[in-house]
């Protein structure tokens, strides 16, 4: 990690999680136990526990641009993370404002299916997703299943799979990607960094537990908050590989819920 000569400021733009462990909530404790300062826009509500999604209020797109017009305006920010945005009218406001402020840097991670198997991202609005935000990202941080729903093709069931899809999504009109590995059941957990003709791989053992809720979001949010104070893509990388990897070895020490419950944000204060 790169100790900066200032705390770094970042934004997270995305839905609020009434559990605690993803969205929103997941990021600023990310963001905040990596060291960064956090901010927030919110793009939708969630009535959402540690077993499921049970419904789904989207603000109106004026008052998205209301939040981000509010804190672009006054907070420089270092580096902007995007998780859930449910609808194309969001999403397109989100773009026109990336584009008016210029925030150096910019992690999409796209949203669109929670742990629980819930549908979080409006079908209709996966093509403004492509269209608008993925030229505008630094990298974007799909699991498999984004990754396939991206591309338009089948889920990948194995590491060779996994590695198929790497042409495709270079082939993206996008600057990098962190393709996660997780939802494979193989007991390394991979993850590929394509950025330009380089793919590197990054495995971690996997860790049994089911308290797995926020993991995407946490790790997208720790990855902006490492790129926020300077680290380069790969060592960022790197940096929030390690931090995720321990949020959840510790994850177990929480009792949250009775699903899938969250990732430790906080475990080096119980370390």
């Amino acid at each position: 990690m790169t100790h900066a000569s200032k705390i770094a400021n970042v934004l997270t733009i995305a839905g609020s999680d009434s559990g605690g462990g993803a969205g929103i909530q997941a990021d600023i404790k990310a963001i905040s136990a990596t060291g960064s300062y956090a901010c927030s826009v919110i793009t939708a509500l969630t009535a959402q526990n540690t077993q499921g999604v049970q419904a789904i209020f989207t603000p109106p797109a004026e008052f998205v641009a209301a939040q981000l017009d509010a804190v672009f305006s006054d907070i420089h920010i270092d580096a902007v993370k995007i998780g859930m945005l449910s609808d194309a009218a969001v999403i397109e406001v989100v773009a026109q404002k990336l584009r008016e402020y210029q925030p150096k840097i910019v992690v999409l991670d796209p949203v669109m299916v929670a742990t629980s198997g819930d549908l979080l991202l409006q079908t209709s609005a996966i093509d403004a997703l492509k269209k608008e935000l993925l030229p505008l990202a630094t990298v974007i941080t799909p699991n498999l299943p984004e990754a396939a729903t991206l591309l338009g093709c089948a889920v990948p069931q194995n590491i060779a799979e996994m590695e198929a899809m790497v042409e495709a999504l270079r082939a993206l009109n996008t600057h990098a990607v962190l393709l996660k590995g997780g939802h494979l059941q193989e007991d390394e957990s991979l993850d590929l960094l394509i950025e330009g003709d380089h793919t590197q791989a990054y495995s971690q053992k996997r860790i049994a537990t089911k308290n797995t809720h926020g993991t995407g979001c946490t790790l997208s949010a720790a990855l902006a908050s490492f790129l926020a104070q300077g680290d380069r893509l790969d060592s960022a990388v790197d940096n929030a590989k390690a931090y995720i990897s321990k949020a959840i070895e510790h994850a177990d020490m929480l009792k949250v819920g009775h699903g899938h419950g969250p990732v430790h944000h906080f475990f080096e204060q119980d370390a």
